[in-house]
């Protein structure tokens, strides 16, 4: 009898093992199910397709379409001589190809795949851009163009605690950001919002735009990843910030109501731009509203995701900014993107109640489809697995999972280490781009 009852108890057992086993799995297939429902709304908006698919995961595939709330949004793209011949393209084909108003301000006017920069310096005083020695380059290309540049004015790219010091185009960089408030006005007056973003930044602006509409763009705003020097915390630059028109106005009217020669001699003095313009908002009225998480200062997968700060964490707020960058990193995340709302149309969505989610997970292995898995603790799996249609079903199936992680990422973890042999760590990294097959 007591044989009887033991062999019961363990039948029992396995049989919740098979249920707490297989009742994810359901669920998560009956989610995916629901979610490929047609009519996604979003996609309708963002992404249309040639018909041809987009299985080689080109971007000429892919046809963004404009977000009608963008035609109310100026965007603003800081660049600078020795990085746009290489770094502007990229946002062309991607990032800026559905934005109808944008403008790209560097320190030298030229064109760039028919796009024309537009000289932000232009309008410094004669006797500063003589007297700083941060302007010899560009006194050199202004009067010479491109062919006075030297393989030192490239310099060396590495970043200290004082920024990028031996990069002579980034000792200028510092001059732009006042310049860009006012000629922005001037490009576009009627905007309601001013989003800057450099070279390197990559935004979501279906994310962007969902986040901004639940703000009064008649207060001010001036909003971005914070950054302290001194006593002036402002907003970082490479990571993007935006501003409203009524903050623009003001801070552009009070420093054209500043002693000029104070301006730019304060300005020669510090050595982050940024920080010379969040002074200039700050002493305008104008106070950073701070937006971590949803603004990154590094790129996705140097990023803790599991970080709390001020009560928020990063792992349940939409995306809006990643930093740092490269183009082949542009086209990546693009790609992703696109994949990524032409079959769902609400998950990066922004809302009041913060109930949508940005999965580091499925953005880092986004590119399964094309490259090798990786895995997230920095080493290499013993195998690469060919990808299977099981494979891909569960990678989809993951990635449609991402909005409820934060109820079963347990499960949501676990099922990534079972199906796709990747190992889970705070900090994600990248992968290695394997070629097309």
């Amino acid at each position: 009898m007591q044989t009887q009852s033991s062999l019961h108890r363990l039948h029992h057992g396995r049989l919740r093992i098979w249920i707490l086993a297989f009742a994810p799995i359901l669920s998560l297939v009956l989610l995916w199910t629901w979610l490929r429902r047609p009519n996604s709304l979003l996609l309708d908006q963002y992404f249309s397709t040639d018909g041809k698919g987009a299985d080689d995961g080109s971007i000429n595939n892919v046809k963004p379409k404009p977000i009608p709330e963008m035609d109310e949004i100026l965007v603003i793209l800081k660049t600078g001589v020795t990085e746009s011949l290489s770094k502007v393209p990229v946002h062309l084909e991607t990032t800026l190809s559905s934005i109808p108003h944008f403008v790209v301000f560097s320190d030298y006017e030229e064109e760039i795949a028919g796009i024309r920069t537009h000289d932000v310096l232009r309008g410094i005083d004669e006797a500063t851009k003589r007297k700083v020695p941060e302007f010899e380059l560009y006194n050199r290309i202004r009067e010479h163009g491109r062919d006075a540049l030297t393989p030192a004015d490239y310099g060396d790219d590495s970043n200290g605690p004082w920024g990028r010091q031996n990069n002579p185009g980034w000792r200028l960089d510092k001059w732009k950001f006042l310049p860009m408030i006012p000629a922005a006005l001037d490009y576009k007056p009627d905007a309601k919002w001013f989003v800057f973003m450099e070279a390197d930044s990559y935004i979501f602006w279906p994310n962007l735009v969902e986040w901004l509409s639940q703000l009064n763009h008649e207060q001010d705003w001036y909003l971005g990843f914070p950054m302290q020097i001194g006593n002036t915390i402002f907003a970082y630059g490479g990571s993007g910030f935006v501003v409203s028109n009524p903050a623009m106005r003001k801070t552009a009217q009070y420093v054209e109501e500043q002693p000029q020669t104070e301006i730019d001699n304060y300005t020669a003095t510090q050595w982050a731009g940024d920080c010379v313009l969040g002074k200039m908002f700050r002493d305008a009225g104008v106070g950073l509203h701070w937006s971590w998480p949803m603004f990154q200062d590094s790129r996705l997968w140097e990023m803790d995701y599991f970080a709390t700060i001020g009560g928020r964490r990063a792992w349940c707020y939409p995306v809006v900014s990643y930093h740092h960058m490269q183009p082949d990193d542009i086209r990546g995340l693009y790609e992703f993107e696109s994949e990524w709302f032409k079959s769902t149309n609400h998950l990066f969505r922004a809302t009041r109640a913060q109930n949508c989610y940005y999965s580091a997970t499925c953005s880092t292995v986004s590119s399964y489809r094309t490259s090798s898995l990786c895995a997230m603790d920095g080493t290499t799996p013993p195998t690469t697995p060919s990808p299977t249609k099981r494979a891909r079903r569960s990678y989809l199936l993951l990635k449609s999972a991402a909005t409820y992680v934060p109820i079963t990422r347990a499960v949501f973890h676990i099922g990534i280490v079972k199906m796709t042999r990747i190992v889970m760590s705070h900090r994600p990294s990248k992968g290695e781009q394997q070629p097309r097959a």
